[in-house]
């Protein structure tokens, strides 16, 4: 392995073992007190929140004239919905913290190249999250409920009863749990939040030379049958939304080899630059993957 140069080499000193473990422990208690503070917050304001969650269903039910009404099925169903609330804000609130406090510890363990290269992914990150997130809670969500609420019976007309006297309408509503629908809009937000991170893992995973352009190419085959289970596991059971999910799932995947084909090419540009890589090289590596 040849040598970073001098200019490049790691800032810090090496630290024992012991000091290593305490400055882990350190960056942990930050960060978990960071998401204490942060839930707490949440929890003050539990009920804005849940409101807010509530709005892909509201619209729903608004738009066939009905009342948007939860209900708690238990007595402390209600507790349980305000800690899942911020357990939900809390981590999202902290996460920049939290991400703060992981990089440090490991920043001084790097290459000033290296920092470079992983801190834009390092912001990323969060970001490819909070898309994917909104993605879910404003496209995804509504279609997924407009969709189970078309189930719904208003007034259909029951069977005769003996005697030969007509039976009152039948009418199948909604009436939903408020945890049961916390529990289904927070599944399609971290779902679709940690799907959006396609790009920057493969992406990351390139940079690392774990995979590569023709590697992800000559795995599409599995890729399709890897995201149709996914979207069948981790959305409810309609087409509408593991549809949506498939196709941005593999639109990223798309995405990714893109990438990955970038980060490639900067690489071989920058070993070839040093003198570490020539044309026989890269003839190799392209054998390899084939056979692959």
């Amino acid at each position: 392995m040849t040598k970073p140069p001098a200019k490049d080499e790691i800032e810090d000193k090496g630290a024992p073992l012991i000091e290593h473990l305490a400055e882990l422990r350190s960056r942990l208690i930050k960060s978990v007190l960071a998401f204490v503070v942060a839930m707490l917050a949440c929890f003050a304001i539990a009920t804005p929140i849940f409101n807010f969650l509530t709005a892909p269903l509201c619209s729903a039910l608004a738009d066939r004239g009905q009342n948007c009404d939860l209900i708690f099925i238990s007595p402390q169903e209600g507790f349980f919905v305000a800690i899942k609330v911020s357990i939900l804000g809390g981590f999202m609130l902290a996460f920049p913290m939290i991400a703060t406090q992981m990089w440090r510890f490991v920043a001084p363990g790097l290459y000033r190249s290296e920092k470079g290269a992983f801190l834009p992914f390092l912001v990323a990150s969060p970001f490819m999250f909070l898309l994917g997130a909104s993605f879910a809670f404003y496209v995804v969500t509504p279609l997924a409920y407009n969709f189970f609420l078309s189930f719904q019976q208003f007034g259909a007309t029951g069977e005769a009863l003996d005697g030969g006297q007509a039976a009152a309408p039948l009418s199948v509503v909604f009436q939903g749990s408020a945890q049961e629908y916390l529990n289904l809009t927070i599944k399609f937000i971290v779902a679709f939040g940690l799907c959006f991170q396609l790009p920057v893992l493969l992406t990351l995973m390139g940079k690392a030379g774990l995979v590569s352009e023709a590697g992800l190419q000559a795995g599409r085959k599995w890729a399709i049958v890897g995201i149709l289970t996914l979207a069948a596991l981790v959305t409810p059971p309609d087409v509408i939304t593991q549809v949506i999910l498939f196709v941005v799932v593999y639109g990223l995947y798309e995405i990714s080899i893109f990438l990955v084909a970038r980060v490639e090419k900067k690489r071989n540009e920058q070993l070839r630059r040093e003198g570490l890589l020539d044309e026989d090289d890269e003839i190799f590596a392209d054998e390899l993957e084939d056979e692959k």
